[in-house]
């Protein structure tokens, strides 16, 4: 066994062994704070340890002493407590060992599609409905998620009050007044003895727990670390909601165009029948004719109810969004998008005004630099709570480390005692007294190493939660920027196929009225010119919802307001 020397005299300490230096500095501290309050006659005698395989032998110590020399070999064994081999093997991504790059030269959009900037906190503003921005702020005063998100930040605030009550001294009073009969066979002689009289007892208390190894601090650090985990989830419940209010209400006006369009067909459909049957009474038509005309209306009247079913769903979901019953979502309007996609449509479906000025409305603001380095996600509060939680975890492993150390609470109380009320509260009465008290782990059967390999797998699943969360991050971004480069194709297609089905009807409408051809193919042509406007309505749709995704992927402007832990590189450090 190596041997252990040390050498302890008055306020002076000395270790030769290479397993105790790393408890010099805080014994150092205990040895001052022993000179205070023992007596001095007691701190006189020096005494000397050696423990070697053969033998253990202490050298001039006095009776008073032994106690004293018992705990402080006991906390030079403790220095033999090792966490070595127990460390995280996760690493934090930086940003730097990510290519954070989503876009780059060939894969940039038009600098006159794009007003460049990053979402605004009020990002779904940029649609320009009254209605919805009203819908928006609601679900975040009224939504059950957000108040539930508000009330983890609550928790997570009392507990941090709780772990800083621990860095504190503690100060109580106790009082107690008992009438009892004490024995005669007891400590007390007669007359006291085989009496009744009072015991008397009132003292004020407080202690202290030196945290020397940071313990506490450490502790109240992680509960303040997880206060802003809490804060950061609750902006992303807040971000999912404004996403999930929007994109509900994008559905629900895109129901209101596509009902639009499809009553437009079902008066064409109609119109159609009533030529076959005016054919077929003038005897140059068939019945075949009027019944394959009539085919197509039972068809086309269904899927109006059927679009009607999904605009009550979808009003129904809006107010319980909003934290209202569905009572409310009666009182939802139509969206005002959809009546700019849909408010010029004639019964000829021609006038595509509106829809032209949709097309201008819809070059929203894109943020969207040539290239997005992966720190920039990092204002995502999601990405924020879980580096927050990473941050946590780490003070837990200085925790867990802490309790590898001894530990030492000083504690005193003054007050006064006695038999009988005559002499209570004198000074004759008064007791006081003053402990500290040591805590050693010596042998826990692994209990310490145990609970730091727990501690050290559960920050390791914390790190690659969080680089999980940066890549979906990254992956979300990029996924929308396809989309709405591809969706923005699509509706310049569509767009062109409309336009051609627009001169067509235009053709066949001055063809009918030069008496060139008949005024069935006038409805054809309608018809044809309805369905490339029903393609439109979808495509324009389908960019609106992208490009609400792409805010949320961007962090919908949440998080600059949001504290944001230390770099990677520090906790890596740690």
């Amino acid at each position: 066994m190596q041997s252990i020397l040390c050498t302890i005299k008055k306020q002076h300490i000395r270790c030769r062994s290479p397993i105790a230096a790393a408890t010099h500095n805080k014994l150092g501290f205990t040895m001052r704070l022993l000179a205070l309050t023992l007596p001095q006659n007691i701190l006189s005698s020096g005494f000397a340890i050696k423990t070697t395989s053969h033998q253990t032998w202490l050298m001039r110590f006095s009776t008073y002493f032994t106690p004293l020399a018992l705990l402080l070999l006991l906390m030079l064994l403790n220095g033999c407590a090792s966490f070595s081999g127990i460390d995280p093997q996760a690493r934090l991504s930086d940003g730097h060992t990510i290519d954070g790059r989503i876009l780059n030269s060939s894969a940039t959009m038009d600098a006159t599609q794009i007003n460049a900037q990053w979402p605004t906190v009020t990002w779904w503003q940029a649609y320009r409905d009254p209605q919805l921005n009203q819908l928006v702020a609601q679900a975040i005063a009224d939504s059950p998620s957000i108040k539930i998100a508000q009330a983890r930040i609550r928790q997570a605030s009392a507990m941090a009050g709780i772990a800083e009550a621990g860095t504190l001294p503690k100060i109580g009073a106790e009082a107690s007044l008992t009438r009892e009969l004490f024995t005669s066979d007891g400590l007390y002689p007669a007359p006291l003895g085989g009496g009744w009289d009072w015991s008397n007892d009132a003292r004020i208390k407080a202690s202290y727990d030196l945290d020397l190894w940071d313990k506490d601090r450490n502790t109240l650090e992680a509960a303040l670390d997880n206060v802003h985990v809490s804060a950061a989830e609750a902006r992303a419940a807040q971000l999912s909601l404004e996403g999930t209010v929007v994109r509900s209400y994008l559905q629900l006006a895109t129901q209101f165009v596509l009902k639009d369009i499809t009553e437009a067909s079902l008066a064409q459909q109609q119109a159609i029948v009533n030529i076959a049957q005016r054919r077929l009474h003038a005897g140059i038509g068939t019945g075949l004719e009027v019944s394959q005309a009539e085919t197509t209306l039972p068809t086309t009247s269904a899927a109006i109810e059927k679009i009607n079913e999904a605009i009550a769903l979808s009003r129904n979901q809006i107010a319980a969004l909003t934290g209202q019953g569905p009572s409310a979502g009666d009182a939802i309007q139509r969206p005002v998008l959809a009546k700019n996609m849909a408010a010029n449509v004639s019964e000829n479906g021609a006038d595509h005004s509106a829809e032209k000025q949709l097309a201008s409305s819809t070059a929203l603001p894109i943020a969207l630099p040539d290239n997005i380095p992966a720190n920039l996600i990092g204002r995502r509060p999601d990405v924020i709570a879980q580096r927050w939680r990473v941050e946590s975890l780490t003070k837990d492993i200085a925790v867990a480390k802490a309790g590898f150390y001894p530990n030492i609470n000083i504690s005193a109380f003054i007050g006064f005692e006695s038999i009988g009320l005559s002499r209570f509260l004198t000074g004759d009465s008064t007791v006081r007294g003053f402990a500290p008290a040591i805590s050693l782990p010596i042998f826990d059967g692994g209990r310490l190493r145990a609970n730091l390999g727990a501690q050290t797998a559960i920050l390791d699943a914390a790190i690659e939660t969080y680089n999980n969360t940066l890549l979906q991050s990254l992956q979300s971004v990029a996924d929308q920027i396809v989309k709405l480069k591809s969706i923005e194709l699509q509706r310049n297609q569509s767009e062109r196929a409309m336009a051609l089905a627009e001169k067509s009807a235009s053709l066949a409408k001055r063809g009918f009225k030069a008496g060139l051809t008949s005024y069935l193919n006038v409805i054809q042509t309608q018809m044809a010119t309805l369905q490339e406007q029903q393609r439109v309505a979808q495509t324009r749709a389908a960019y609106l919802d992208a490009w609400a995704q792409l805010m949320q992927s961007l962090g919908g402007g949440l998080g600059d307001d949001l504290p944001h832990p230390p770099a990677a590189a520090n906790v890596a450090a740690k």
